[in-house]
């Protein structure tokens, strides 16, 4: 069933199936209004006599329930999966450290392939359901590495350490290597896992804002939480995995180490699927990616055309929409030459049709076609920034531990914090913080600002980027002072000198990587909303080859004239805190950037450089000013 609606500030109908997901209504639609003649541009609304109410809060437990148990599932794998892959599959470090990598990149990046497959083919509740059976195959292929013998080199002596540090390599060269079968079988299992990634991650996000009622204040205000509560779900999972799942894997059996996980995953299914009456099922709008080069193409056709100074009836294609869009996307002045491919030119529209669509998609676009490619072309620039601060966060778990295996970790007589578990400083500020904004800030915030967020998504945005700077320079003066006693007065800091480095970087994940996340929901078009979630990850990922690619260059260059560089193995005899200052320099610069980013941008469906788009999915209100 297909939703057309006459404005921005039109009823919610969403598309849903009679009988669950499996099934869609044959009966057609019945037309409230319809155009009597050919020049009249008026809207057409179509009503569904049977259309479903939002369930609202009531369909996110089944939501956030499955999204929380698949990634437990997945981050229980990949928390401890370096120790996994050195230990069982006698791999070293070069090796390991590569598979790790290009899973973890294509794992980030495959949400975007996943995204286009959703908004094209098979729509949110399919990618989602798939993507769990996928990942659950994947988890179950993981566990059998770990029960069956046979999937894993043999036993070795010297690769049997539960220390890895104290592996000698040279021993570890005597281990047998896993064969081809070996891992063809491990790389089967990643694979499934990666599927699982495309499916579920993209789509959860926009699938839940599916179930809010974006025209009411309520609506509106539950899709705000949601945001917030998706990521404190997120924090809390990584929490656990840092702590309980690693301590079962490393103390207890990597058969239950993993199978825990795997048993979430299935239980993550069923929760999905126990939901599935009270959903909202939006149905899929086509290929966007060919909506987006059609544009292009068509504007290259035309670029010989003058662009009206005076936009009159009738110059630019601009139909009724069709399909569920929450809001219609005025022409706008910005990218101006991307109006060419909307200018209708004589035998480019079929007038013996009552809806006068184009002769060919490749040379007539619509005016919402046009718009919507500068809505992605008007993110970029801001979602380039947020890669540096992921570059800073991705630290945490990189040179921060390098600093705490060397810090005195001791809590009691018999009890030490694992190097690995410090990331739980910043997940705790993350899952403390997040609830408290937005249930006691916010309020008191929107009191002031009269901004229904308390402040915009980009002054958040703004905000973390800021803390993730502070936290690279706090990281700099503690490393140097944990230096300095190291060398001079041969003394051991606590790892307690971590903490502030840590709480900042929390901070800045609470106010950047959140806003991120609704700001590309927000300002893409409502059929890219599953595009936008997955250049979250797309920015994971190219913070991590951004992070790798800094790492070599700066061990390759800094250590000249006899001098150590850097990041030699030596952490006492290197300068880390040169690297965090490196970092801290790069931030202000992309803070910079940003903000002049954030002062000429245009909100979707704004024509003017000082006002935000007025449609009910953009729940700002008045543009960043700095």
């Amino acid at each position: 069933m297909e939703i057309n609606k006459e404005q921005v500030h039109s009823s919610w109908l969403p598309w849903c199936c009679s009988r669950g997901a499996f099934s869609t209504t044959s009966s057609e639609v019945p037309l409230d209004e319809r155009e009597a003649h050919e020049d009249d541009e008026k809207r057409v609304v179509m009503v569904s006599s049977n259309s479903k109410k939002p369930g609202g809060w009531k369909s996110m437990p089944f939501i956030l329930g499955n999204e929380t148990f698949e990634r437990l599932a997945t981050f229980g794998v990949l928390a401890n999966f370096m120790v996994y892959l050195r230990r069982e599959y006698h791999m070293d470090q070069v090796a390991a450290t590569n598979v790790i990598n290009i899973f973890s990149g294509v794992a980030n990046f495959a949400p975007l392939v996943g995204a286009f497959l959703s908004d094209a083919f098979i729509g949110r509740f399919w990618a989602i359901a798939i993507g769990s059976l996928a990942a659950f195959l994947g988890m179950v292929g993981l566990t059998l590495t770990a029960w069956i013998p046979n999937l894993t080199p043999p036993w070795c002596p010297f690769n049997d350490s539960k220390n890895v540090q104290t592996l000698n390599p040279k021993q570890m060269g005597s281990c047998q290597q896993p064969n081809g079968h070996q891992l063809g079988f491990l790389v089967l299992s990643l694979g499934l896992l990666c599927i699982g990634t495309a499916g579920i991650r993209p789509c959860s996000i926009p699938f839940g804002m599916d179930q809010f009622d974006h025209t009411t204040e309520e609506g509106r205000r539950g899709i705000n939480s949601y945001y917030n509560w998706y990521y404190t779900t997120f924090t809390i999972v990584v929490m656990l995995t840092l702590t309980v799942v690693v301590y079962i894997q490393d103390s207890v059996s990597w058969v239950w180490g993993f199978g825990i996980p795997t048993s979430l995953m299935f239980c993550s299914i069923l929760l999905f699927f126990f939901g599935m009456k009270l959903f909202v099922y939006v149905k899929p709008q086509g290929s966007i990616f060919s909506s987006i080069f059609r544009v292009f193409v068509a504007t290259y056709k035309k670029h010989h055309l003058e662009l009206p100074h005076n936009v009159e009836k009738g110059v630019y294609y601009d139909p009724p929409p069709s399909g569920v869009l929450e809001s219609v996307l005025p022409l706008t002045h910005q990218f101006s030459f991307l109006n060419k491919a909307a200018i209708i030119q004589e035998g480019e529209i079929n007038k013996d049709t009552y809806t006068k669509t184009p002769r060919s998609k490749w040379t007539l676009c619509s005016v919402q076609e046009v718009e919507e490619v500068k809505c992605v072309i008007r993110v970029l620039p801001i979602w380039a920034s947020g890669i540096i601060c992921f570059t800073s966060a991705a630290q945490q778990s990189t040179f921060a531990v390098s600093q705490a295996m060397i810090l005195n970790r001791a809590i009691g007589p018999k009890f030490q914090i694992p190097p690995g578990s410090i990331g739980i400083i910043s997940m705790l500020t993350i899952g403390v913080w997040v609830p408290i904004y937005d249930r006691f800030i916010v309020p008191s915030l929107r009191k002031v600002t009269k901004h229904e967020n308390g402040i915009t998504l980009l002054q958040r945005m703004g905000i973390g980027l800021a803390f993730s700077v502070l936290s690279m320079i706090v990281a700099g003066l503690v490393e140097q002072k944990r230096r300095n006693a190291a060398n001079d007065h041969h003394q051991m800091l606590s790892i307690g000198w971590l903490a502030p480095q840590l709480v900042m970087l929390g901070l800045a994940e609470g106010f950047n990587f959140i806003a991120q996340i609704e700001f590309y929901n927000k300002q893409f078009p409502e059929n890219l909303r599953s595009i936008a979630t997955s250049m979250f990850f797309c920015t994971i990922a190219g913070a991590n080859y951004l992070s790798s690619a800094l790492v070599s260059i700066v061990h390759k260059f800094t250590g000249r004239h006899g001098n150590p560089d850097w990041l030699t193995n030596d952490i006492n005899q290197g300068r880390v805190d040169y690297f965090y200052y490196l970092l801290a320099i790069m931030g202000v610069l992309n803070l910079i950037y940003f903000v002049i980013c954030a002062k000429k941008y245009k909100y979707k469906g704004s024509n003017n450089d000082n006002s935000e788009g007025k449609d009910i999915t953009d729940i700002e209100l008045d543009l960043v000013k700095y």
